[in-house]
């Protein structure tokens, strides 16, 4: 199974240890295409069109969509939209934030499974359930 793992590259690093552990589970089901966005060092070199051309690329591979979407993202977000566009499984995790709320085109799709979370053992096993459904 191809997996593409969406979280906040250029506004969310300093997420990005969570990310990793939650690209660490999501790896136990398949082959995750966009690892590095675990990365705690995002390399430059790459041009923006370059890095839109190869996520598209990996998002039409992809078998199912796992986003992150507690850091508000652009990015993020257009990419769960495409996804969508693709007739993709998209399945969103977020942490409950005081006073922040998860966009209401994320949470409020129907084309969309979201979940919230708030330590990393609870993200790890709802990857799980997640995996199981599919």
């Amino acid at each position: 199974m191809k997996i593409y793992f969406s979280g906040s590259i250029r506004g969310g690093r300093q997420d990005a240890e969570l990310y990793n552990q939650l690209i660490e589970e999501i790896k136990k089901y398949g082959d995750v295409l966009t690892e590095h966005v675990g990365s705690s060092e995002i390399s430059q070199e790459p041009s923006d069109q370059e890095i839109h051309d190869q996520d598209m690329k990996w998002l039409n591979e992809a078998d199912i969509i796992i986003g992150e979407v507690t850091t508000p993202s652009h990015g993020v977000g257009y990419e769960i939209g495409r996804a969508v566009e693709l007739n993709k499984k998209v399945f969103c995790l977020y942490r409950q934030q005081k006073n922040k709320s998860v966009s209401a085109m994320i949470n409020g799709s129907p084309s969309i499974e979201c979940y919230k979370y708030s330590t990393i053992k609870e993200a790890q096993s709802l990857i799980k359930q997640i995996f199981s459904g599919i």
